[in-house]
């Protein structure tokens, strides 16, 4: 209980692998392992079926593909002869794709053939380690675990490279399986009848038999028929390891590329291949090279700029170096791997603080404890209670007030002036001080005079 948690997943992995182990060991002894699939078996049935396959379609596609290309080659040659409810641009189109469709097709061959080499590895591994552990095992009661774990963990990790292996291969079906709608759509678009009605004689051209014919002396490319000094001629039977050379444009004629509107023409290397800037270029016809030498950089941009209006020749003709956003498809035994490059720049943004007033949240708060502190007040806030109270002398009493205009001095005027007089009163009360009788008598005199004798 004191190990770490990284220490227990590692014991938990190891004690899996070692019971993964045993059960392999007594399926194969024939005393348990109920349950466990023969993996082996079944990849060794699979991996033929899958092969073979692939390789049907890769045919198919090929022969649709020459079909194609000699449907395409005539109408350039002979375009009155075009119907014209068939586009031409709609044939390259569907060539491109049945291209496309067989490179595809040749990365998965490829990858379930690199399937079958791992797997027959791992079938041989597993076999020895079984037989060592029948040797260290025998028929002994008790064998030592130093000895024997190990080796059941090794043949666990056996086992899971089966496991990986069977992933692989039903994911490279489940993908070859997908790319069944892209060959359909171009059976749709020209029917059996169609490409019968554009063939009309139309003599059907593999790429074996394009290289059949240009294979004598006068179809090759003369090195003294190139006016500029920056091209070599290289010939298979001159040059090492020819077949390896790394013709740009995955082995399509340039010159058709440019002058034929993204018309993919195999080339034909045997005829002679050019290096230029340290780049490798195939045509196929003489003639072809002839004119991509007099201006070389003209016809590199030319194909980029049809890359740019058909942006599925980017991965067909392997255009990485121009369209650095690109990554290849990387194959392993090819020899040569192709990267986008990596390009690094400085850049700098300036922008608003709050160039949007209306998103502004008044409410927002950044401090985590903020908003911890928010939350628990508003918990407390929930178990109190507001408590209130009402007397005799507040009951229906409210605060009034009102606004009156302030008082404004007024004056008057008139034409003439009154006065009026009253008599002043004045009375003398006498006995108040007393007398000498007990009795007291009070005397009031009014001495008020008229307002005529003042």
């Amino acid at each position: 209980m004191s190990l770490s948690k990284r220490d227990k997943e590692k014991q938990l992995q190891e004690l899996t692998q070692i019971v993964s182990g045993i059960r392999l060991f007594n399926r194969e002894c024939g005393k348990g392992g109920d349950g466990v699939d023969d993996l082996p078996a079944i990849l060794s049935e699979a991996m033929p079926a899958t092969s073979s396959k692939v390789q049907s379609e890769i045919d198919m596609t090929l022969e649709m593909a020459y079909t194609f290309t000699a449907i395409v080659e005539h109408f350039l040659s002979e375009p009155d002869e075009l119907p014209d409810d068939v586009p031409l641009i709609l044939l390259k189109e569907c060539l491109m794709n049945l291209r496309q469709l067989e490179t595809f097709l040749s990365v998965i061959l490829h990858d379930v053939v690199d399937c079958a080499r791992q797997t027959e590895a791992l079938e041989i591994q597993f076999k020895a380690r079984m037989e060592n552990l029948r040797n260290t095992v025998q028929s002994k009661t008790a064998v030592p675990t130093a000895q024997v774990y190990p080796q059941f963990i090794n043949l666990s990790h056996i086992w899971t490279g089966f496991q990986d292996e069977m992933v692989l291969l039903s994911v490279l079906s489940n993908i070859q399986s997908s790319l069944g709608p892209f060959s359909k759509v171009i059976w749709e678009l020209f029917p059996d009848e169609i490409l019968e009605r554009l063939l009309g004689g139309i003599e059907v051209k593999t790429d074996n038999d394009r290289l059949m014919e240009m294979s004598d002396e006068n179809s090759r490319i003369n090195p003294h028929d190139i006016t500029r000094d920056d091209f070599e001629v290289l010939y298979p039977e001159t040059t090492k390891n020819f077949d390896r050379l790394p013709i740009l444009y995955r082995g399509f004629c340039a010159w058709s590329l440019v002058n034929d509107k993204s018309f993919v023409l195999p080339s034909n290397p045997a005829i002679g291949v050019l290096l230029y800037n340290n780049n490798y270029y195939a045509f196929s016809t003489k003639e072809a090279s002839y004119q991509f030498t007099e201006d070389p950089e003209k016809y590199i941009a030319d194909v980029a700029s049809a890359a740019k209006k058909s942006p599925e020749l980017i991965q067909l003709l392997e255009l990485h170096a121009q369209f650095a956003a690109i990554t290849p498809y990387q194959e392993q035994d090819s020899g040569r791997y192709t990267e986008a490059p990596i390009t690094k720049c400085d850049s700098g943004t300036q922008t608003d603080t709050h160039f949007m007033e209306s998103n502004i949240v008044k409410s927002y708060e950044w401090n985590e404890w903020e908003l911890r502190r928010k939350a628990i007040k508003l918990a407390n806030l929930r178990t109190r209670v507001t408590h209130s109270m009402q007397t005799d002398l507040s009951n229906y009493k409210r605060d009034n007030t009102t606004q009156v205009y302030l008082p404004k001095d007024g004056d008057t005027q008139t034409k003439r002036e009154e006065s009026t007089s009253v008599p002043k009163p004045s009375r003398y009360m006498a006995g108040l001080r007393g007398c000498n009788s007990t009795k007291t008598t009070i005397t009031m005199v009014d001495l008020t005079l008229d307002v005529d004798q003042t």
